[in-house]
């Protein structure tokens, strides 16, 4: 591990294996992907067939499955029990507030035709149809994911990795559907996120305009959800503005221009009304009680140290609730630490995947 990136935790440990030695990283080595895959691939031009879910109340998910070249590569015997592979898990991504399908670029660019990937967009995200305010709360998150899985993993053995708000997506489905933790899924990634306490106030800064942040954010936007077009107005008017800010709370250091304007179409595409509609259940989320299952399955938290939407305390403290669990700390990273430190975070769901490989093949 390069000195920019710190684990806590005992799942390497427990597996006797190293970063560069798991199935999945020895994979992507024998077909000469990059340890900077996806830098040559332009944002956005990932794509697979799409696929329609409908949620339980009628809201249509654009969801998108990488099917793997080999169905049953094999990469090594490390893992595997009577020279047999290990059975083949799903990856499921669950993108973050405001972001789409799009922003696992460099996740997507490493895994394409490796491992079976599924990638869809939360509700009122993305191409996914637009929720009514009465559902648009973390716990439907957690009911549409369990669609999603229903619908395109119906069997074997899945590994639910979620960014941000797409990993407390991820603890509504385990406090839903404990059951399903240890048998249906197989690992859990949880990266920049967290199971309460947040401060939402820190995330308006970039939706909108600067001079209406700050101590009254939840009363400006109350006020602002019966003019939220008013505000996507504002807010494509100050787009320089809004790219600073960008810049500031979604990387911790200095990042291609590029990476910056990404993050940011994908902000700006997002209409004001949906930040209004889920606003309110970021403050009242309280779930710390229930991600003590996801012990049951192997379980990376992962985080950059100068995040600043979901600090490392949170990443710190839900590692320290999930028995067994192991935190990544990249240093000087931000909230963007999927696409900022991108080699370190795809090394350790490399070995997270591998682990729920192991796990599954013992079962």
């Amino acid at each position: 591990m390069s000195r920019s990136g710190r684990i806590v935790g005992s799942l390497a440990g427990a597996l006797g294996i190293a970063a560069a030695g798991t199935a999945v990283g020895i994979l992507r080595q024998q077909r000469a992907i990059s340890r900077r895959a996806g830098e040559d691939i332009p944002f956005g031009s990932l794509r697979a067939t799409p696929v329609t879910v409908v949620a339980d109340d009628g809201v249509p998910l654009h969801v998108e499955v990488d099917e793997p070249d080999d169905p049953a590569p094999s990469a090594s015997g490390l893992l595997r029990r009577d020279r047999q592979a290990p059975p083949a898990v799903t990856v499921v991504f669950v993108h973050g507030f405001c972001l789409n399908l799009d922003c696992w670029h460099f996740q997507r660019a490493a895994y394409r035709g490796l491992v079976r990937a599924v990638y869809y967009d939360q509700r009122s995200h993305g191409r996914s149809g637009d929720s009514d305010r009465e559902h648009s709360t973390i716990d439907q998150l957690g009911r549409d994911l369990h669609r999603v899985l229903d619908e395109v993993v119906p069997d074997g053995p899945v590994v639910l990795v979620g960014h941000s708000m797409g990993g407390m997506s991820i603890i509504a489905f385990a406090e839903q559907h404990p059951d399903l933790i240890g048998t249906r899924v197989a690992g859990v990634g949880l990266i920049s996120t967290t199971a309460g306490g947040l401060d939402p106030t820190r995330i308006l800064l970039p939706m909108v305009p600067a001079r209406l942040a700050g101590p009254f954010a939840k009363g400006v936007v109350r006020t602002l959800h019966r003019g939220h077009r008013a505000v996507d107005v504002l807010r494509r008017a100050g787009g320089s503005v809004a790219a600073v800010a960008t810049d500031r709370l979604a990387f911790g250091s200095e990042v291609p221009r590029g990476y910056v304007a990404f993050v940011d179409e994908m902000l700006a595409a997002t209409p004001f009304e949906v930040v209004a509609d889920f606003f309110p259940h970021f403050a009242g989320l309280d779930k710390f009680d229930y991600v003590e299952v996801l012990g049951r399955v192997p379980t990376s938290v992962i985080c950059g140290t100068t995040d600043r939407l979901t600090s490392i305390g949170h990443s710190r403290k839900l590692q320290s609730r999930i028995p067994g669990a192991r935190l990544l700390e990249c240093e000087g990273a931000g909230h963007m630490v999927t696409m900022e430190r991108h080699e370190l975070v795809n090394a350790e769901l490399d070995q997270l995947i591998t682990a729920a490989a192991s796990r599954a093949a013992t079962r």
